[in-house]
């Protein structure tokens, strides 16, 4: 079982990662749960989500030892990488956090600045989909292509066809190398 917790200020994309991680994951056939929590103000307010995909059945939607923590500023490293199991991944997205800070030792940190990449591709709500392709460069979680099929074939399904987004995964995967 991979239990991951996207986290940041509503209006990033936060729940609509973790939407992306497990359509996914239902995609290839596993269990997924997804448990949302945003502030009352949503956008400019905190969000974050739990996501468990997993081969067997998953018992609970808690995460009290996270793999991966995926996070887009610094008050969701703040509060989510003290639950990251050793050995875990934290994704950083450092257009927001300053590059001077520190982390704990026993964690593999990968920092790629997806907000400034977004931005660069003219495409402003793509930093998730930035730091979705960071994280399928920085894990054995999906093949990347397969993530990034499911990213197109997620927004397609809703009417929405958005080749930037392409670009931003793409971006965000040579980034995270």
């Amino acid at each position: 079982m991979t239990e991951i917790i996207c986290a940041g200020f509503g209006g990033q994309g936060i729940l609509t990662a973790g939407m992306l991680l497990i359509h996914a994951g239902m995609k290839n056939g596993q269990n997924v749960i997804f448990y949302p929590s945003y502030g009352s103000e949503m956008r400019g307010g905190t969000a974050n989500c739990s996501v468990k995909i997993s081969d067997k059945k998953i018992a609970s939607p808690v995460i009290r030892k996270a793999d991966i923590v995926f996070t887009m500023n610094g008050p969701a490293i703040d509060k989510f990488e003290p639950m990251l199991k050793p050995g875990g991944l934290l994704l950083v997205n450092t257009s927001l956090v300053d590059e001077n800070r520190t982390y704990r030792d026993d964690i593999r940190v990968v920092k790629v600045p997806v907000t400034d990449i977004a931005n660069e591709l003219e495409n402003p709500r793509g930093a998730n989909i930035a730091m979705l392709g960071a994280l399928a460069a920085s894990s054995d979680l999906f093949d990347p292509e397969f993530l990034l099929d499911q990213i197109n074939g997620y927004f397609e399904g809703r009417g929405r066809k958005i080749p930037a987004n392409e670009a931003c995964f793409r971006k965000g995967m040579e980034a995270a190398k």
